[in-house]
């Protein structure tokens, strides 16, 4: 057993090799690969009032937003009205819709690699269906999407080129 060492007393010198301890971090901090390249959403979760049509008809029938979200993501496959019928059956009958429409977030999420924000998909659509489906609604249609047409006839506009020209600039430097 060896005697305690004591920083200020000189009877027993210090022990062992001297160390250089550096508050400098050799690597920088750890960041999840999930997080480190996701997107921002195009606008916020409350910023329902952006797209006033849309925000009556989704405080009114949130069947029919969820619909045209859904027809998007599910890239056709299911079509808005079916989707809008489970969503207004499930939100009838046991009013767990939420569960439904939070599956449909995370899978928007991850197809165009958006922030899992401002909190975790099921809570934004347990506490908030309303502007969570707005939110969707407004970030699809800010990527080019005409909502109301499904996802068929989007798909038919971009087949035929049918895209917003740059703007024109002036013409160039001058004196």
């Amino acid at each position: 057993m060896h005697p305690p060492i004591s920083q200020g007393n000189a009877k027993y010198p210090p022990q062992g090799y001297p160390m250089n301890i550096s508050t400098r971090q050799p690597y920088p901090p750890y960041t999840s690969s999930a997080t480190a390249y996701a997107a921002r959403w195009s606008t916020g979760l409350c910023h329902c009032c952006d797209d006033p049509a849309n925000c009556l008809v989704t405080c009114m029938c949130p069947c029919v937003t969820f619909g045209q979200i859904a027809e998007v993501v599910n890239q056709g496959s299911i079509s808005c009205a079916a989707s809008g019928a489970v969503y207004g059956l499930l939100l009838g009958f046991t009013s767990l819709s939420c569960l439904y429409s939070c599956f449909y977030r995370s899978r928007l999420r991850g197809q165009y690699d958006l922030e899992e924000a401002p909190c975790v998909d099921c809570l934004a659509h347990f506490f908030c269906e309303p502007c969570s489906l707005c939110q969707e609604y407004r970030e699809l249609k800010n990527r080019g999407f005409d909502m109301g047409i499904g996802w068929q006839a989007n798909m038919d506009r971009q087949s035929r080129g049918i895209t917003v020209a740059p703007p024109v600039l002036g013409g160039g430097m001058s004196r």
